[in-house]
């Protein structure tokens, strides 16, 4: 027969759920995202109650003949169903995908309250660090080196009406590694003789986009280039 978990255990499970919780949910509260740090909390103390529950919740059962326990099917469970939970964080907004990493984090945190409802303090500690770690300290590195890959740029540029500019900055871009997305031409409202080329380029690292600005600026008949984000 499985031992009943005492009073003093079981709160402390889910004490040490709360505080594991926090620490990854307030990294997520400091970026400002709707699962913050209660969030964190609830989905890492629930996930150790159901361990807790699907571990110890049915031993009395285990007195009659040919009952058994599987106390990992209430954990499969709440694998599947914090996946649910976590996809309302994320937005799509354009051709951007936000909230994914928020959506993973609330998924790995109830793996956090699973391992404390079992009784794995050492493998909840440890995720939790690791988690942390991901999420403060990876980000700063992502950001510097990979985001502006990912993020889409519009570069404005302002040039004659003739010869049209539209064939050259083509092919200055095609032989560029990045993305056009778009490549409009409108009009210039203080200019008849200008006219104004909207181009929506992205996967462009820095370097690389500086290089594009400088050759465009270069080329005849443009008078200005300008840089915005999306």
């Amino acid at each position: 027969m499985v031992p009943m978990l005492s009073i003093e255990e079981t709160m402390l499970r889910l004490a040490v759920a709360a505080l594991l919780g926090s620490v990854i949910g307030l990294e997520r509260e400091r970026m400002a995202w709707a699962a913050g740090l209660r969030t964190h909390m609830l989905v890492c103390v629930g996930s150790t109650l159901m361990m807790i529950v699907s571990a110890y919740g049915f031993a009395d059962a285990l007195r009659y003949d040919h009952v058994a326990l599987d106390p990992s099917r209430i954990a499969a469970q709440v694998v599947t169903g914090v996946g649910f939970l976590g996809a309302g964080t994320i937005l799509l907004r354009h051709d951007s995908v936000r909230g994914l990493t928020t959506a993973a984090s609330v998924w790995a945190v109830a793996g956090v309250g699973l391992a404390v409802g079992g009784g794995m303090y050492g493998a909840a500690i440890g995720a939790t660090v690791l988690i942390f770690l991901i999420l403060a300290v990876i980000k700063p590195l992502e950001r510097r080196y990979w985001s502006g890959a990912r993020q889409a740029h519009v570069i404005t540029v302002r040039a004659d009406r003739e010869p049209s500019p539209i064939e050259a900055i083509e092919k200055l871009l095609s032989g560029m590694p990045l993305v056009i997305r778009s490549l409009d031409l409108g009009e210039t409202a203080d200019d008849d003789e200008r006219q104004q080329v909207r181009i929506e380029v992205t996967r462009v690292r820095q370097s690389e986009l500086i290089k594009a600005l400088e050759k465009l600026s270069a080329l005849d008949g443009v008078h200005r280039v300008t840089l915005g984000e999306r």
